[in-house]
């Protein structure tokens, strides 16, 4: 079973940064793509951004040219930085590894950022 432990959340002030990584308990070479989504209290999970194993990346409009998504294929990690945080910006982050037969899901890390 892919364990998949996200990282670095917190609280913060609206515009600030925070990185967020992603660690698999496999080779992230065997995904697709590695994707990042977060869900706001009482909000449904909606997409945030992802990377192929090509590299080529995609965003939400809402996070566009702020976030970053990257990975380290040596490490197995996917990262997720944000900067220029805003409040509407607070929600449980979740990484999620796309294979080709199934998915998978972390726990989530929770992004606070206060007005």
């Amino acid at each position: 079973q892919v364990q998949l432990v996200e990282s670095g959340g917190g609280l913060v002030q609206a515009g600030g940064s925070l990185r967020l990584s992603c660690a698999a308990s496999q080779s992230i070479w065997s995904f697709n793509a590695m994707d990042w989504y977060r869900q706001a209290p009482g909000k449904q999970r909606e997409f945030v951004a992802l990377i192929t194993s090509g590299g080529q990346t995609n965003y939400a409009e809402s996070v566009t040219g702020r976030f970053t998504i990257s990975r380290d294929n040596a490490k197995n990690l996917v990262y997720l930085q944000m900067n220029s945080l805003k409040p509407d910006d607070t929600a449980v982050y979740y990484c999620y590894a796309r294979a080709t037969m199934t998915a998978y899901w972390g726990q989530g890390t929770q992004v606070t950022v206060s007005s």
